[in-house]
């Protein structure tokens, strides 16, 4: 059931949605890495993780987020829930391609940007647009302000759940 204002209930709990954004191709292992650790502290905070669903930061963060019992939501580019990735609990094919990404920011209640490339500055963009809370983890830095820089992915997650 959608609460107003963001989150679900769930059990009578209000659940904040986190969105989880960055590079859907081959990453680093240090971002492999932070994107897991955001993701577990993602599910700790019983918050939903919600991303693009595919590879990259969005597999590892929901690797992460499952692996402590966290709910993991993927909006798919494409029209096939099969090309979720296997961490991916969610999986809603949306036909949009790249466009998703306005969806994924309007599901989410606080976005956390992990690396990146063009389609996490688009989404970024969109978040500080709709005026969500963004937070940055070795991402994209703007001469304009908007971003909350995180030292570690405990720090991005308790910063991003903090400011909805």
């Amino acid at each position: 059931m959608a609460q107003a204002g963001g989150g679900s209930v769930a059990g009578g709990a209000v659940r904040r949605w986190l969105g989880v954004v960055g590079a859907g191709g081959a990453v680093g292992d240090d971002v492999a890495r932070a994107a897991f650790a955001v993701g577990r502290a993602c599910a700790q905070a019983e918050a939903v993780l919600v991303c693009g669903g595919l590879g990259g930061v969005m597999e590892a963060a929901c690797r992460g987020a499952r692996s402590a019992g966290g709910l993991t939501v993927g909006l798919l580019p494409g029209t096939d829930r099969a090309a979720a990735n296997e961490a991916v609990a969610v999986a809603l094919p949306t036909g949009l391609g790249e466009l998703r990404n306005g969806l994924i920011v309007r599901a989410a209640d606080a976005l956390v940007a992990i690396g990146g490339e063009w389609g996490t500055l688009s989404e970024i963009a969109l978040a500080l647009k709709a005026g969500k809370p963004v937070v940055g983890l070795a991402s994209w830095e703007l001469a304009r302000p908007g971003i909350e820089v995180a030292a570690d992915p405990a720090d991005a997650v308790a910063r991003a759940l903090a400011a909805v």
